[in-house]
């Protein structure tokens, strides 16, 4: 691997609008070593410092024997909280191989994902929240789950939710889950997640109605037929197949939508504009 691709990988990454860059980093893409003729880090690329305590011991040596790395290789590494750099360890992990031609272009890999978490920590309400599908079933026996102490938020933010992916060559295709048909357990889910009763009642109510008349269990999946489409016309944006795709301000240039609502409109909506002033 070449100084120039180093530098340009970490461009993209930069690109990416993720500040915390780190060496042996905390949140971020940790330093890029290039072993050169005698084996030691020949250069590494340049990233911001911020406050870190390197772990004891830890040598350039260790690095390159535990990775295997002869002459020429070069080792990306990303280290700290998974929610903050796995939004861009994927797509450098993609970068490199499509810069260094290891993608297969004429290959459909396919793959389930599944082990969703139930629950995240919402570090703005400081509380714990559904880290995806509120009304899935939780992958644990149900006297167990309605047994659990809200209080343990270890045990809870450990559960997972009975969710599925199916993904083709780093694409989402479809998304599904077993639904939540029990009453009881979704009071128990929503409760967990700082969501009275009452409340649930007030939004939910008609479909808490209709499990409690005894609905079995089932569940589905929803394929994106857009994004199959795109993969097999060999395209990387799905404005590329869409019947009549939306620029970045969700307008449909040939149509010419949206078009502006009259004021006959407006008044059968109840609806008063108070625009800024030109």
């Amino acid at each position: 691997m070449t100084r120039r691709l180093i530098k340009k990988l970490h461009t993209y990454i930069g690109l990416l609008n993720f500040c915390n860059i780190l060496v042996f980093g905390i949140a971020g893409l940790a330093a890029t070593f290039h072993w050169g003729e005698e084996r030691k880090p020949a250069f590494i690329a340049p990233v911001r410092y911020e406050s870190f305590t390197a772990p004891p011991g830890l040598t350039d040596k260790q690095i390159a024997d535990q990775m295997k790395l002869t002459v020429g290789d070069a080792c990306f590494f990303v280290a700290g909280k998974p929610k903050d750099f796995v939004k861009f360890a994927g797509p450098a992990r993609a970068k490199v191989g499509e810069e260094l031609g290891l993608i297969a272009k004429d290959r459909f890999e396919f793959c389930w994902i599944v082990d969703f978490p139930m629950y995240e920590w919402n570090e703005e309400e400081k509380k714990i929240d559904f880290s995806h599908n509120p009304f899935s079933m939780p992958n644990l026996g149900v006297e167990e789950f309605l047994a659990l102490d809200a209080k343990d938020s270890e045990k809870i933010l450990s559960l997972k939710a009975i969710q599925y992916d199916i993904v083709c060559n780093g694409v989402e295709l479809s998304s599904g889950a077993i639904r939540n048909h029990r009453p009881e357990v979704m009071k128990k889910a929503f409760a967990i997640a700082g969501y009275p009763e009452d409340v649930l009642e007030k939004k939910f109510g008609g479909m808490l109605h209709a499990l409690s008349l005894g609905a079995p269990p089932h569940g589905g999946i929803a394929p994106g037929i857009d994004r199959i489409v795109m993969l097999l016309a060999g395209e990387e944006n799905l404005r590329e197949v869409v019947l009549f795709p939306m620029n970045q301000r969700a307008e449909d240039l040939m149509m010419g939508a949206p078009s502006e609502a009259t004021p006959k409109q407006l008044k059968e909506l109840h609806i008063r504009l108070e625009l800024p002033k030109k």
